[in-house]
């Protein structure tokens, strides 16, 4: 295992979605459960909540792994670099942990070589410890390394759950040893609800939610589950379930393609 997958924990919390209080009182909570990473993004418009709930905690910068990701409008030379410095600015972090781009979708179709490079710079000049993408499929990755080391593609964040394996892209990612970090693992609640995740979830005499965490653990990803519940949280954070062979052969046979994400600047995404 590389160094870079041990340093950002296995659980994270996500926001998207989350709005003003909300966010505040869900980053509040996760930070009091015991998680230590979270993610947002420009675009969710969070960002000062979520720093304001870091801040609020008093629990030591050192401790936390936070990550941000710039938005298509700002994946360009004039504005890249200030955007990242508001984004430090409203979460009250001199330096995130991990810089993403959020989509390989620039609005002004600026060459992924400019803003891969920019983001390249932000490492450079320290205001991300670690830089890495979002929503890139193989091609994109490919087009990537001819600006990117590999080994500097911390992660590629990607739709990742039990009703979209992703199988092909994960194995490019694992053959470059470019870490996955899934989103939406539960599917909007979906899966949640299917039958086989709750039949294996009795037999572990386990919550649907702690299942498919331990699926993605199991298939040695990271994931960023949201909530705004307590006892959700709570519920997330507890990874004392280990599924089986059968248990993850059962649930990889549930993928169906059921993608969430896919605004109309999508890539075209690997089948």
């Amino acid at each position: 295992m590389t160094q870079h997958v041990i340093e950002m924990p296995d659980l994270g919390v996500g926001t998207f979605r989350l709005e003003g209080k909300t966010a505040y009182n869900s980053v509040s909570m996760a930070l009091e459960v015991g998680f230590r990473h979270i993610d947002t993004a420009q675009v969710y418009g969070n960002e000062a909540q979520v720093g304001q709930a870091i801040q609020d905690s008093n629990i030591a910068r050192e401790e936390l792994f936070i990550t941000t990701k710039v938005w298509n409008d700002k994946l360009n030379k004039a504005s890249f670099i200030d955007s990242v410095k508001e984004s430090l600015a409203k979460l009250q972090v001199e330096q995130v942990d991990l810089l993403l781009i959020h989509w390989p979708s620039p609005s002004n179709s600026e060459p992924m070589s400019e803003y891969l490079t920019e983001l390249k710079k932000a490492k450079e000049l320290g205001l991300t410890k670690h830089i890495g993408v979002s929503n890139f499929t193989i091609a994109n990755l490919n087009e990537a390394m001819q600006t990117l080391d590999s080994r500097e593609i911390f992660t590629n964040q990607i739709e990742v759950h039990p009703y979209l394996t992703n199988t092909k892209l994960r194995a490019f990612c694992q053959q470059h040893d470019i870490h996955v970090t899934a989103y939406m693992p539960f599917v909007v609640g979906k899966v949640l609800k299917d039958d086989t995740v709750l039949d294996i979830a009795k037999k572990h005499n386990a919550s649907p939610a702690q299942v498919v965490l331990a699926w993605i653990n199991a298939n040695g990803m990271t994931t960023i589950p949201s909530s705004t519940k307590r006892e959700n949280l709570k519920d997330n954070f507890d990874d004392s379930v280990k599924l089986d062979n059968d248990d993850i052969d059962r649930i990889n046979a549930l993928d169906c393609g059921d993608r969430q994400a896919s605004p109309e600047f999508s890539p075209q995404w690997d089948e």
